[in-house]
């Protein structure tokens, strides 16, 4: 055999083993990628030691009727949403979510040069706290102050609460699932 044909197979055999071994690597990597592949908990101590949550009426001291009731049916609804409670009665569950509106304002927010109006903002202020049933001890408490803007053109003064309500809700979240 002469020396070009040697150098030939054996670089041929050097390019098979290469691919074998590249795809022994993708493999390994791939099957290393899967066993890593498991739920995470956002919870930085790790699973939670509630399971279950009630959640009671907002309580409205402002002049703004029947918002108290569309944000607790809404923090309820998140709160489904992100199971990590089973939503019970306040007699049922774990922990309780108090929630109370302490101020709602509406002000212009930004003029055009004619010095009319073209975004309010709606600005609201919530006392929040979460106690523990069993005895009434504070988990967290916390004054909460969240703001909504609305271009007077294409949205209305609800879409503004309802930016709002989304800003308190992940607020809540956060600071129930997250951060004890």
């Amino acid at each position: 055999m002469t020396n070009l044909k040697r150098r030939t197979i054996t670089l041929l055999h050097c390019l098979t083993d290469m691919k074998l071994l590249a795809k022994i690597f993708i493999l390994l990597s791939f099957s290393f990628i899967l066993s890593n592949c498991t739920i995470y908990n956002f919870n930085p101590k790790g699973k939670s030691d509630y399971s279950s949550i009630a959640i009671t009426r907002f309580e409205n001291n402002t002049a703004e009727f029947g918002f108290a009731d569309q944000l607790t049916n809404d923090v309820i609804d998140a709160f489904i949403t992100d199971g990590t409670f089973k939503i019970l009665p306040e007699e049922n569950a774990e922990i309780i979510l108090y929630g109370t509106m302490t101020r709602y304002s509406r002000l212009p927010h930004t003029f055009d040069e004619n010095d009319l109006v073209q975004q309010y903002k709606v600005e609201i202020n919530f006392d929040i706290r979460l106690k523990k049933a069993i005895d009434g001890i504070d988990l967290w408490a916390e004054k909460m102050n969240k703001i909504g803007i609305y271009d007077v053109i294409s949205e209305t003064e609800e879409d503004a609460r309802q930016k709002v309500i989304l800003l308190l809700i992940e607020s809540i979240i956060n600071k129930t699932t997250k951060s004890w």
